[in-house]
């Protein structure tokens, strides 16, 4: 899905690299324990989880739903008692571990999991010491963690509850803009973009932007359905095509 290489085709294409070393961190007090086999999928289109470490007051019937599934997931429950009402020490106990794999682990990306924005400064440090940062969380997601993040995937789109087809209005016209002004930004003098660079671009400006938002599982299909785009498709090989687009005048 995410790649340097300049392949034929990608969901949603970043400067991400392939085969990453990657720790999930898990915010039970955020997440619907339902959800997790689709999470766990999901990461791996980004590279191999090394770590799985979810984070809880155990003691609390609440979380007994993420029981069963700790062990089928091989997760690592880390117990965080509740000291005090109010602030969730979970949050902490989270931050903590992340900053000892830091220093301390041969890890190349972050996920964490969680719909909570206090985990926005750690992934805004994490990035700054050069890791990739991955965000998973529900739609309820304050914007300020999305875009503290490399990229941001909604469970709901995980989940498959995506709409079906990419209607006019205004959704449609914001999506239109986004993607031409990344076309613009890196087209040639024909005014063609390569559309893995165009993917990469409009990472760069919303990271949570994915085309299973509009009902399409990879970029290309999505761009091929919007009538304000040319598509040219390059051969490279007997195998391989490259996709460019450009804007219709």
């Amino acid at each position: 899905m995410l790649n340097k290489n300049r392949g034929t085709d990608s969901n949603t294409v970043t400067s991400q690299p392939q085969d990453l070393q990657i720790a999930i961190l898990i915010d039970a007090d955020n997440i619907p324990y339902k959800s997790i086999k689709g999470i766990l999928e999901e990461v791996t289109r980004y590279g191999t989880p090394t770590i799985k470490r979810i984070y809880g007051d155990w003691t609390n019937q609440r979380l007994n739903g993420w029981k069963p599934l700790l062990l089928e997931n091989a997760i690592s429950p880390i117990q965080q008692y509740g000291y005090t009402s109010g602030k969730n020490a979970t949050d902490s106990a989270l931050i903590i571990d992340a900053m000892d794999m830091l220093y301390t682990r041969d890890i190349d990306g972050f996920c964490l999991v969680t719909s909570d924005s206090d985990f926005t400064r750690l992934s805004t440090r994490l990035r700054e010491s050069g890791k990739w940062v991955l965000g998973i969380g529900e739609t309820k997601t304050p914007s300020a963690f999305i875009v503290s993040c490399d990229k941001f995937v909604y469970i709901e789109v995980i989940e498959e509850r995506s709409k079906t087809k990419l209607q006019h209005g205004a959704e449609r016209d914001e999506l239109v803009r986004l993607i031409t002004a990344s076309v613009y930004d890196i087209a040639d003098d024909n005014g063609y973009a390569f559309l893995a660079d165009v993917g990469n671009s409009i990472m760069r400006k919303q990271p949570d932007f994915d085309p299973r938002n509009y009902g399409y599982y990879k970029l290309t299909p999505l761009v091929k359905d919007l009538e304000e785009f040319e598509i040219d498709e390059r051969k490279v090989d007997d195998s391989i095509k490259h996709v460019y687009i450009r804007k219709r005048k």
